[in-house]
């Protein structure tokens, strides 16, 4: 059996460790990134998830042309939390199958998911989740069958206040 000294066994340890360094930056640099669109996925998801929801406003839905020669389906929206206002936008090109944009009027309030710590993180739709309203609620009108009468108030009537008896105080003795 052949001996090493300390000194083979100590540059056989720093060999291994700068092999198994340089193996893990070569598979964290050729691992597979996400793409945008995982991202933005995932950022949905998330919010879906853990996010808040505040009362907001929809503001437009607009078009408009990508870097990369297509067309963004932009729906702009905002809302108020803590005295503060937002003003955000989302990009609901991938979910024109969930969101039929027709529908969206400027001016219907909706539901906004948001980010505790950071609001300005926000959505209005999502794949499990939408915060759209179908419509404003329809009032029927007075002369319809199926409407409600009022009930009047009813004169509110004056009740004598009940008086508690005075309990006898002890009389000081000299």
């Amino acid at each position: 059996m052949i001996r090493l000294s300390t000194t083979a066994w100590e540059i056989a340890a720093w060999l291994a460790g700068a092999a198994a360094l340089g193996t893990g930056a070569y598979l964290y640099l050729t691992r597979k990134r996400p793409s945008a669109a995982e991202l933005e996925h995932a950022r949905r998801h998330f919010l879906v998830h853990s996010g808040r929801i505040v009362d907001g406003m929809l503001l437009d839905v607009c078009e408009i042309d990508a870097a990369d020669g297509g067309r963004l389906t932009m729906l702009l929206f905002n809302y108020r939390i803590g005295g503060v206002d937002y003003e955000c936008s989302q990009d609901i090109t991938v979910l024109r199958g969930i969101v039929d944009v027709v529908q969206i009027r400027a001016g219907f309030p909706c539901s906004v998911r948001y980010q505790p710590g950071t609001p300005q993180n926000s959505i209005v739709v999502a794949e499990e989740w939408s915060g759209l309203r179908m419509g404003l609620p329809v009032l029927r009108a007075r002369d319809e069958p199926d409407a409600v009468e009022p009930v009047p108030p009813q004169p509110k009537t004056a009740r004598p206040k009940a008086r508690r008896a005075k309990a006898p105080r002890p009389q000081a003795q000299s």
